[in-house]
């Protein structure tokens, strides 16, 4: 083929380039992109569309997002409940439960994880490697292999369906991702304003507190972050732990709505997309911590 012509000009063009990607690159990986999104987000679009089922409909040949005869009575029963029947709706209690739990387990991990995370950065002291890879190895353990010690645990100190009970699990389980994401930030911190600070009379004390913590900011966001959402959306340690329905976090309540033989799927799906919002609005917000704070801690320099 000639270089002149014009076909095979176009052709070395867009399949072949000598520098930079070509259009056909390009265009494959935005399509494999858009299939990608369109994956994830189908699951998605069909809980809104069954939440919008009259009768708890949950099987139908149509494709509609927006299904006919299309109704909010779910998503009211859910809120309000139903006044008539005199059935009222736990929805609220059940959101509250579970973001004061998971906001304490997510101040009480960024506290420990924050002070012994510095130990481990700035010390050098006997069994230090051993123990940094074994809080590593105990992230590889599955949760339901620790159900068994756990409750044993927690019944000999009294604290089934307690709140301080399911604090002290969730502690337990974050914790330790939480001081590995932080060392490694610490580490890029350079030790010199500390020397300088304790040369100037300051304590350890005072150089974590004004110094290391300030300049950690988007790392302890992003490790409050993980830990909150880690205890935001756990069912399986609360199942064993939570028993009553007035302590119920929002997991164990909605699964309320699955009865032995009836499961009331639209309210089901209608309490799944209402919990979805803050925590989209939640990851939205944080998004701009949440890259620099998870890239910052993998450089050392």
């Amino acid at each position: 083929m000639s270089r002149k012509n014009p076909i095979a000009r176009f052709f070395r063009w867009f399949f072949f380039r000598a520098r930079g990607d070509s259009p056909f690159k390009r265009l494959m990986i935005h399509l494999l992109l858009i299939i990608a999104c369109a994956i994830c987000v189908y699951p998605v679009l069909r809980v809104v569309t069954i939440s919008l089922r009259p009768n708890d409909t949950l099987l139908t040949t149509s494709l509609r997002i927006i299904p006919e005869n299309a109704t909010l009575d779910n998503y009211k029963e859910v809120l309000f409940g139903v006044p008539d029947k005199n059935r009222r709706s736990d929805f609220f209690l059940w959101l509250w439960n579970s973001f004061s739990i998971v906001m304490v387990t997510s101040l009480i991990s960024v506290a420990l994880a924050a002070v012994s995370a510095y130990a481990f950065s700035r010390f050098r002291f006997r069994g230090r490697s051993p123990a940094l890879v074994f809080l590593f190895t105990t992230q590889m353990i599955p949760a339901g292999m620790l159900l068994l010690p756990l409750y044993v645990m927690l019944a000999r100190l009294k604290m089934i369906n307690t709140s301080l009970g399911l604090i002290i699990a969730y502690s337990v389980s974050s914790v330790p991702l939480t001081i590995w994401m932080l060392k490694g930030y610490y580490d890029t911190i350079p030790i010199d304003l500390e020397e300088a600070a304790l040369i100037d009379g300051a304590s350890r004390i005072g150089v974590l507190t004004r110094i290391i913590l300030p300049l950690s900011s988007p790392s302890l966001a992003i490790a409050f972050l993980f830990s909150f959402m880690g205890g935001w959306s756990e069912y399986l340690v609360a199942r064993v732990v939570l028993q009553k329905n007035d302590i119920y976090t929002w997991p164990l309540g909605i699964f309320t709505y699955a009865q032995q033989f009836t499961v009331a799927w639209g309210k089901f799906a209608a309490a799944s997309v209402l919990i979805a919002i803050p925590v989209m609005a939640l990851f939205l917000y944080s998004s701009k911590w949440l890259i620099s704070g998870l890239t910052l801690g993998s450089v050392k320099g």
